[in-house]
C-alpha cells in the first residue's frame, strides 16, 4: 500500500515561497498521477495541481501562475514550487494520487501546514 509523507510548510509572509515534497513509498510511484491537495477547516478538501505520470499538469484558477507541480521519480517525491504566497493559501496540504488515479478510499497522510501570515 503505498503511503506518502508530506513536508515543508511552515510560517511565511505574504509574497513569500516555500517548496512542499511528498515522499512516496513503493517502487510504482512513477505510474500515479500525483496532486496537491488542501483543506481550510470547516471547508472541503480542494485539489490545488496535479501532475500525470508523463508530466503533464494541472493547476486550479486560484494558484495558476503562482505555483508549481513536479516530479521526480527517481526518488519517488512530488514536488509543490509556491512562490507569491496569499493569505488565502493558508491551508493544511497534502498529496495523494489524483485524476483517474484517486480512490475515495484512498488514506490522507497528516499533510504539512502552510500559514501565511504577516
Amino acid at each position: 500500500q503505498v503511503q506518502f509523507v508530506e513536508s515543508g510548510g511552515g510560517l511565511v509572509q505574504p509574497g513569500g515561497s516555500l517548496r512542499l515534497s511528498c515522499a512516496a513509498s513503493g517502487s510504482i510511484f512513477r505510474i500515479y498521477a500525483m496532486g496537491w491537495y488542501r483543506q481550510v477547516s470547516g471547508k472541503q478538501r480542494e485539489l490545488v495541481a496535479d501532475i500525470t505520470a508523463g508530466g503533464s499538469t494541472n493547476y486550479a484558477d486560484s494558484v495558476k501562475g503562482r505555483f508549481t507541480i513536479s516530479r521526480d521519480n527517481a526518488k519517488n517525491t512530488a514536488y509543490l514550487q509556491m512562490n507569491s504566497l496569499k493569505p488565502e493559501d493558508t491551508a493544511v496540504y497534502y498529496c495523494n494520487k489524483a485524476r483517474a488515479d484517486f480512490r475515495a478510499w484512498n488514506s490522507w497522510g497528516q499533510g504539512t501546514q502552510v500559514t501565511v501570515s504577516s
